[in-house]
């Protein structure tokens, strides 16, 4: 586990994310520099491979968003996301970190995250449709 952007082969993760169906669409470029701009970020590896990963986006003062937890399929049920998920929210002390699961409800229940009310959203313009995508 370590928060190296080194040495990631962004192709390969993108192939890996969507063998997976958690590719969201972004171009290999778009994943890293995802990654790149983000205050806090978390890798597994085994050896070169990227395993799993996982981001944090955060004002430094009162409020962070977690983003793009992921672990393969081979590597789940091991602990691997909690860990990710620890190592980002110790990193923001103080704050209030939020999120958004479509299936993953037991695993940030038992790391201390409850449900909220409403979570509200919007794209703005075309889904992906931006500098960073071309």
């Amino acid at each position: 586990m370590d928060s190296s952007l080194e040495g990631i082969d962004w192709v390969q993760a993108k192939a890996d994310l969507a063998a997976d169906d958690f590719d969201n669409g972004r171009s290999p470029e778009a994943l890293r520099r995802s990654f790149h701009q983000s205050q806090q970020v978390a890798f597994a590896r085994d050896g070169d491979r990227v395993v799993g990963m996982a981001r944090l986006l955060s004002d430094g003062v009162c409020n962070a968003y977690l983003v793009d937890v992921w672990t393969t399929s081979a590597y789940r049920r091991q602990g691997i996301a909690s860990a990710m998920i620890r190592r980002l929210l110790n990193a923001v002390p103080g704050q209030h970190v939020g999120l958004q699961t479509d299936n993953a409800q037991p695993l940030y229940e038992a790391l201390g995250f409850k449900p909220q009310p409403e979570f509200w959203s919007v794209v703005v313009g075309s889904w992906l449709d931006n500098d960073a995508n071309r």
